[in-house]
């Protein structure tokens, strides 16, 4: 068997080729260029260049043909206009995971595929395996034997077809151990650092990046305060209705994250135990057939987040100094303050506490909501600031992708399943409700930053069976 395998110049592809060299296939390396442009990035130059010379090191060392193919031109419009337009919007997409569908098993795939491959292989840490179910072949996806270095969020929108033609040949192997492989073979890449930032970018100052494109306009930075929650409609809306939804109807819903310090991620189900459905920790604190008799309408609702607008500003003139020169002032609000000002609404994103440059405070202060239209960021002091966190949210159902095809979700039906919302994130436990109007993510615990434009990921045990863009 002919495989291609795309060779970066990391560590991770130069084991993944020296193992499928070692098994015996007819392997050979092509390298992709990806990003020309420099603006942005905080090395100041793009490191394409040294990554192509320490990968053809490596195939020189493991002995295997090399080529170099030019996607540059899809990469700039199926990920990088891709990006621009959702920061526009106020969302905040991942770069990583459109990468991967549209560039390395798409375009890169079909540049393998044309020089006689015919399989793709990559670097990646997740494992897949094939099987029949009734009578008709389905690939899966797992999660990576190495719970520090799963990246199968990454490859969260892959299509059966894509898959089919996919290998990941270090999936079961710990980073360490793909070190010492490194080393032990001489491998040019062995001690080479991974790379950070946006997948063939590299790192950037992200508003300079931005700014290639968007424009930078002045705006208003408000500060939310607690009382706020206290009076509005749709907090208690949220509130009073995850409360009636709980098993336990005396019982008030949490509306703020919760830090455990023991890792759910690395919990596995509970054969035959129903209340650990899907690998999730325990039992669902919601009682599923309150769930499914709450009507689409309010579900929506119930995923809707936080709107500020209400919160205004009067001004009034008071006598200031020696002379009682008249100043104008806003009033005191107390559900709000202008506390700064920023560059432009869509360079931040929802949970982000770094480039506020707001000081005065205890505690740090995060974004809890963006108003792209009048230019307004809202923030929250604390990681408890009721703002910063949410239970439900929803995914339209033109963007519910299914891994597994074979087992999608019919109206009405609800599912346990492990969900993440961002790489790295420990998968935490939830039920998935698919209505009429979207398929709606209910967690067990409120989660920090969900933001609209993130991949929400779903896992039943360690076998990752589909995905969906967050759309509110």
């Amino acid at each position: 068997m002919k495989v291609c395998i795309g060779l970066s110049g990391g560590v991770d592809s130069s084991v993944a080729a020296l193992l499928l060299k070692q098994q015996g296939y007819d392997v050979f390396a092509m390298f992709m260029q990806n990003w020309h442009d420099t603006e942005g990035t905080l090395h100041g130059d793009c490191e394409w260049e040294e990554d192509r010379f320490v990968a053809e090191m490596v195939a020189r060392k493991i002995g295997i043909p090399f080529y170099f193919v030019d996607l540059s031109k899809e990469y700039r419009k199926r990920v990088v206009d891709y990006m621009f337009d959702e920061y526009s919007k106020g969302r905040t997409p991942n770069p990583d995971v459109l990468c991967n569908r549209e560039i390395k098993f798409d375009a890169f795939m079909k540049s393998a595929l044309a020089l006689g491959a015919d399989m793709v292989a990559t670097g990646h840490y997740c494992r897949k395996d094939t099987i029949e179910e009734n009578g008709k072949t389905v690939h899966r996806i797992f999660a990576g034997t190495d719970p520090n270095k799963d990246q199968s969020y990454f490859l969260c929108q892959l299509s059966q077809e894509q898959l089919s033609k996919a290998l990941f040949p270090i999936g079961d192997i710990d980073k360490p151990q793909v070190r010492v492989l490194a080393k032990e073979a001489d491998l040019p890449s062995a001690e080479k650092k991974d790379s950070q930032g946006i997948c063939f970018v590299g790192k950037v100052d992200l508003p300079v990046f931005l700014q290639q494109k968007l424009k930078s306009v002045k705006g208003e930075v408000i500060e939310v305060f607690d009382p706020f929650y206290e009076k509005n409609e749709h907090y208690i809306f949220l509130r009073d209705t995850l409360s009636s939804l709980l098993k336990d109807s005396g019982k008030e819903a949490n509306m703020i994250t919760s830090y455990i310090s023991e890792d759910k991620a690395t919990v596995r189900s509970i054969k035959g135990d129903a209340s650990h459905e899907g690998g999730c920790f325990g039992e669902c604190p919601f009682d599923t057939e309150k769930i499914k008799s709450l009507g689409d309408e309010d579900f929506r609702k119930l995923a809707t987040p936080m709107s500020y607008e209400d919160i205004k500003f009067e001004t009034e003139v008071y006598r200031s100094g020696k002379k009682h020169i008249k100043k104008t002032r806003y009033k005191e609000n107390p559900f709000g303050k202008i506390v700064g000002e920023h560059d432009g609404a869509q360079f931040y994103t929802i949970g982000q506490r770094k480039g506020l440059n707001i000081g005065g405070h205890k505690d740090s202060i995060f974004v809890i909501a963006t108003d792209i239209e009048k230019n307004i960021i809202y923030v929250g002091e604390g990681h408890t600031h009721k703002g910063l966190s949410r239970s439900c949210t929803m995914v339209a159902n033109e963007d519910v992708h299914w891994i597994r095809e074979d087992i999608p979700m019919t109206i009405g039906e609800t599912r346990r399943y492990r969900v993440r919302i961002r790489y790295r994130q420990p998968l935490q436990d939830a039920t998935l409700i698919q209505r009429e109007n979207g398929l709606f993510i209910l967690f067990d615990e409120p989660q920090r930053g969900i933001t609209p434009g993130q991949f929400a990921v779903w896992y039943n045990d360690d076998e990752m069976v589909g995905s969906g863009v967050i759309s509110i």
